[in-house]
C-alpha cells in the first residue's frame, strides 16, 4: 500500500504534464492554421506588403537573393540576438514555423480559397490582418515556435521594461523604414498590417488569458504583454 501511495502523485503528475502538452500543441497547431489563413488574405486582397515583405522586396532590388531566403535571414538574425541576449542556444522551432505556415499559405494559393469570399479587397485585408495577429498570440501563449521576430520582441520587452506592441512595432518599424528606403513597395496594406497586427497581439493574448481561459506555457519574458494590462 506504500508504494501505491508514494506513486500516486507522480502517476498524477504525468497525466497533468500529458494534458499540458496536448493543449500546447494544439494552441500551437491553431495558431499556424489562422496565421497561415489571414497571411493569405492579406496576400488575396493585393494591398500592400506586411513590413518583413517591404524589407525582403527592397532587399532583392540590391542583393541577388530571394524573398524566402531573406525573410530566413532576417528570421535568424532575431534568433541569434535572442541568444546572444538570454545566453541561451539558439531556439529552432520559429523555422519550424516558419517552414510549416508557408506551406500553409502555399497551399492556400494553390487553392485560390478566397475566390470563395464575396467581400471588397479593403475588408479582406482586414479581416487577414486581425487573424494574423490573433495566430500571433496563440504562438506566444503555446510557448513553442513563437516567430522569431516576436520572440525577439518579448526579449526586448522583458529587459527594457517595455510593452509588447512598443517592441514588435519598433523592430518591424526598422523593417518598414529600412525596406522603403532600398525601394520596397509600401502601400495602404502595409500601414494597416503595421498598425492592426502590433496593436492586437498584446490585447488578444489578454483575452485569451482572462477571457477565455486559455492556459499559457510561456514563463520566461511573459510581463511584457501583461504590462499596461
Amino acid at each position: 500500500m506504500e508504494d501505491v501511495a508514494t506513486k500516486l502523485p507522480s502517476f498524477f503528475k504525468s497525466r497533468q504534464v500529458g494534458r499540458d502538452s496536448v493543449k500546447k500543441i494544439g494552441m500551437y497547431l491553431a495558431g499556424c492554421t489562422v496565421f497561415s489563413l489571414g497571411a493569405y488574405l492579406f496576400i488575396y486582397s493585393r494591398l500592400g506588403t506586411d513590413p518583413l515583405d517591404v524589407f525582403s522586396l527592397g532587399l532583392l532590388n540590391h542583393v541577388p537573393l530571394t524573398i524566402g531566403i531573406a525573410q530566413t535571414l532576417v528570421a535568424v538574425i532575431c534568433l541569434l540576438l535572442v541568444a546572444a541576449w538570454t545566453q541561451k542556444r539558439p531556439l529552432l522551432s520559429p523555422l519550424w514555423t516558419f517552414f510549416s505556415c508557408g506551406s500553409l499559405i502555399d497551399l492556400l494559393c494553390f487553392a485560390d480559397a478566397g475566390r470563395w469570399l464575396p467581400l471588397p479587397p479593403f475588408t479582406v485585408m482586414l479581416a487577414g490582418s486581425l487573424l494574423c495577429a490573433y495566430g500571433s498570440s496563440l504562438f506566444i501563449m503555446s510557448g513553442f515556435g513563437i516567430r522569431a521576430m516576436d520572440l525577439l520582441a518579448l526579449v526586448i520587452g522583458d529587459r527594457w521594461r517595455w510593452p509588447f506592441w512598443l517592441g514588435k512595432g519598433t523592430l518591424e518599424g526598422l523593417l518598414l523604414l529600412s525596406g522603403y528606403v532600398m525601394g520596397g513597395p509600401v502601400g495602404i496594406g502595409t500601414v494597416t498590417f503595421f498598425i492592426v497586427v502590433d496593436g492586437c497581439i498584446q490585447p488578444l493574448m489578454w483575452m485569451n488569458r482572462h477571457l477565455l481561459g486559455f492556459p499559457e506555457y510561456w514563463a520566461a519574458p511573459i510581463s511584457c504583454v501583461e504590462r499596461n494590462y
